[in-house]
Formats: structure tokens, sequence, C-alpha cells
């Protein structure tokens, strides 16, 4: 988008006090809105003391719970998962760096069990990408940290820390601090098999945080306190992408900047934005290559939101900007948002061309308030997608597999040849219907099964006319470029007579 486009449509947001109306909403320069075929559909889910999952005790418990949640997200057309993974200086898998959350055991250090295995395991089985959540500089409250003892990063690496009124938190100004966060992250990134990393509180605390950094900069800090701050959250972040991109290059490095990147022309930021305030320089990492997806926290609406939408989108750089939606806010406790607020900033960004949208909290997305899953699953995500590839990266799709269709007495079974990728990797299939096209069209084909590890699938809808039409199989690499499509037809015979239609005596 360029800044004249930009300019438009902040014009447009200033016009209407931010506030679009639903008509304006679903118009684009073609006509309506139609869905994508790829967008990020993201939800957060938060493991810190239980507030999304886990609510139960046990470990066959908790599983069976996470995957209540995870057939629930599916079903509401969420297709990446957040997990938080790195808590607060705890995680939820074994880690040879980091001691048990206690989100798992109910007691912090105490052993669990293999959360993060478990959810990529889960995840994929249903279609779903997995991003390890890395909370990043936050430590925890003193008192939470006390009760680790020797297995609180305070006690293994006080070099790392500073004590920050009554929390701990990591110093970006150590030059260790982004080895270790690196080391973390790649640790994850080589045992699992993770789609994405996601870092959180990748900034400096805001002001109200006692944070002193005054002995940090004499020691390593030269020149303009602010441009270093700046350059040390900048190195974590190029440290941890070298670092999973090294192991695998496919995984993807997101984060959750500040809302808002920095004031606009005509509109302040109210002194809270990511580059002056926290010094995130979120953009520049796009810009730089040193970041495929930004989930800025955008929770808020009106002025504050689409004028800031808009720039994020215009400084995506090629990337995937999908920014997060204070879903929270539509609980009465909160802000008591009513379901338009949301619905008119999911049609702005689709409108904008952003890459997706993320949902802050899961909990709050499941329990459907004011309605908001129902709109969802029945009309905003209806139709099944794909996340953006990765070209940037990569952009050579694999070979097109060839397609066999074999009738049965109540489905159709597909079966195709394997496919190769020039990576050498492994590839995941698609599997596409159409019940009348018989020329592929991926804008009105129905994605019906989702990375598939097999070559098989036995397509069994409840109506039986859908049993008929066009399907479509393509291979996709890690990096999600897809193959040109294997193409079947199935006709009904001259015998089959429609659904719902009686035999004639003779």
């Amino acid at each position: 988008m360029n800044r004249t486009l930009f300019t438009l449509l902040f014009a447009l947001t200033a016009t209407f006090g931010g506030r679009l109306s639903a008509q304006y909403a679903y118009l684009t320069p073609g006509g309506a809105c139609t869905t994508p075929r790829y967008e990020v559909r993201a939800a957060w889910l938060t493991t810190l003391s239980g507030l999304d999952w886990p609510r139960t005790r046990g470990e066959a418990a908790q599983k069976a719970e996470l995957c209540r949640m995870l057939d629930a997200l599916q079903e509401t057309g969420i297709n990446v998962v957040l997990l938080q993974t790195r808590v607060r200086g705890t995680v939820v898998y074994p880690s040879t760096l980091e001691p048990w959350d206690a989100c798992l055991s109910g007691s912090a250090g105490k052993p669990g069990w293999d959360a993060l295995a478990f959810a990529v395991d889960e995840c994929h089985r249903r279609g779903m990408e997995l991003h390890a959540w890395v909370v990043c500089f936050p430590i925890g409250k003193a008192r939470a940290v006390a009760a680790l003892g020797k297995q609180s990063l305070p006690a293994r690496r006080p070099e790392l820390c500073v004590r920050a009124g009554d929390e701990w938190l990591m110093d970006p100004g150590v030059p260790a601090t982004a080895d270790y966060l690196a080391a973390l992250c790649r640790e994850m990134a080589e045992r699992y098999d993770i789609d994405g990393v996601h870092l959180d509180y990748i900034r400096y605390p805001e002001r109200t945080i006692p944070f002193n950094d005054a002995a940090t900069f004499r020691r390593y800090g030269r020149g303009n306190l602010r441009a270093w701050r700046t350059a040390n959250v900048t190195r974590c972040v190029e440290q941890i992408y070298s670092a999973v991109k090294r192991v695998k290059p496919w995984i993807k490095l997101s984060c959750s900047p500040v809302g808002k990147y920095a004031d606009l022309p005509r509109q302040s930021s109210m002194g809270w934005n990511a580059r002056d305030a926290v010094f995130q320089e979120a953009q520049e990492w796009l810009r730089r290559g040193q970041m495929d997806w930004l989930l800025p926290m955008m929770y808020f609406d009106g002025q504050h939101f689409y004028p800031f939408a808009a720039d994020w989108q215009a400084e995506a750089s090629g990337r995937i900007v999908a920014p997060g939606l204070g879903i929270y806010l539509l609980d009465k406790r909160e802000k008591n948002w009513s379901l338009a607020q949301v619905t008119r900033q999911l049609s702005y960004l689709r409108q904008l061309g952003c890459g997706g949208a993320g949902f802050f909290r899961t909990r709050f997305l499941l329990d459907n308030h004011k309605g908001l899953r129902d709109f969802l699953a029945d009309e905003f995500y209806a139709r099944r997608c794909l996340t953006p590839p990765m070209t940037w990266q990569d952009s050579v799709p694999p070979a097109r597999p060839a397609l066999r269709l074999t009738p049965g007495e109540k489905s159709v079974r597909l079966s195709w040849t394997p496919s190769t990728d020039d990576s050498g990797l492994p590839v995941r299939y698609n599997v596409y219907h159409h019940p009348t096209d018989t020329a592929f069209d991926a804008r009105r084909a129905r994605l019906v099964a989702v990375r598939l590890d097999t070559t098989a699938y036995e397509h069994r809808p409840a109506l039986p006319s859908a049993r008929y039409g066009l399907f479509a199989v393509t291979a996709v690499d890690r990096y999600g470029n897809e193959s040109a499509p294997a193409v079947g037809v199935r006709r009904p015979s001259a015998r089959v007579l429609p659904h719902g239609t009686k035999k004639t005596p003779r």
C-alpha cells in the first residue's frame, strides 16, 4: 500500500470518527468483500495461571480439556494457535534451560508433562499451526520467583536479571540476554515440529514500572540512551531469528508489538507506542527481514485503531501484518464493547489487505462473548483458508501429485502419488471440493482437508450430492507453497438419482 492510499484510508476513518458502518466495511473496489485464499486467523492460548488453559488438574484431564478447546477453535475457523510456552521464566515442556511452570502440576518447578509436544500433534491433526508463544523479558513477581528458589532465573543467572519494584525482568542491555533467549528458542525449534516462535514483551517496560538500567548503561552503553535501548531490543530479535532459522528456516518468527508504532501526521499515539515508548523498531524488523509476521496488540477502537492499522499495513514490506484484537473488551467487566465494534475491525483489516487477525484471548472467543464465535464460524470464517506462504524465504512449489478417485457406497476415496519438493523435506497435502465446477478455481473450491501427511483421504459428506463434482489435491511444502492441483471430476451415473427423489415403480 502506498502513502496516497494510506492518506485516503486515514481520511475515511477520520470522517467516520473511526466507526465504519457495516456497508462500508464490506465494500471493495471490485465489489463485495470475499474470503481471501490465505489469511492468518490466530488465537492466543494463555497458560499463565491457567487463564485459558488448563483449568483442570492431572495429565489426562488436561489433555482432554485441550482437545475440546482445539476442536472448538477449529470449528470457529482458527488456523493458528499461539500457545504460551515460556510463561514467566518457566516453561510447559521438559527444558534443559528453564524450570516447569506451575500451570501443569500446580507447583512451579515441579515436573509436569510435555504439553508442547502434545499441542503440536493435536493442532497438526486438526490442520492448524502451532506457534510457541515466548514471553521474553518479564520473569515474574518477586514472590513467585522466590518460591522457585535455586531454579529461578535470578538465582541461576543473576547477571541477566534486574528487580523493578515487585517484579523481576531480564535486562535487554546485557548482551548475554540475547544469547539466552536465542538458546531457549533454538531448543524449542530443534526438539519440536512447531510452525512458529511468537515473541511477547520483546520490549523495555513501560514507564510505570520502576526499571533502572543506569548501571547496565554505564557498563555496556555508549552514546544516546534511547538509541542504545533500541539497539538492545533489536539485537535480541536478530539473534533469536538467526538461531531459529539456522535450525529450521521454515519456522515463522513473529511478535506482538505495542499496537501503535509511532505518532502519525494526523493522529497522536498519546505517548504509548512501540518505537518511542518501549523501543520496538517493529516496522524496521520487517524491512530488514528480521521478522516474518507482526501481530500488533491493537486493543482499542475508533481513532486509536483505524489509522494505526492502516499504518501497520502500509509498512508491511511484503511480509505479514495480522493485528491482534482485544476481544476481552467485549466482557461486561472490561469495556463492554458491542459485537459490531469487533466485526467492523475485522472487516476493515480484510479490506486493507492485512494478512489476517489474532484474538486475545482464547477463553473470550470460546465463551462466545456477544456472539463473536457464532459470527466467525457462520459468516466471516465460514470458508476455511490457509496461512500465507513464506515466499520471501522460499517460493518454489512442490511437484504436482497424480490423483485417483474411487467411488464408494457413501463416500469417495481420493488417493494420489507422493509429491517431492526441492528442499528434500516431506510435503503435506490439501484437499479441495466443489460440487459443480469442472475446472479448478481456488477462489471457489472449498478446503475439506488441510496438512495431510498421508496420500489418501476418504471424503464422506452428509449429503449424497456432495459426493460428486470436482476434487483436487495439492502438495504443500514447509514454507506454504502449493503445487499445481491434481484434479478429478466425479459425475453421477445414469442410474444415480438426485437426492430426495423416489423411484417410479414399473
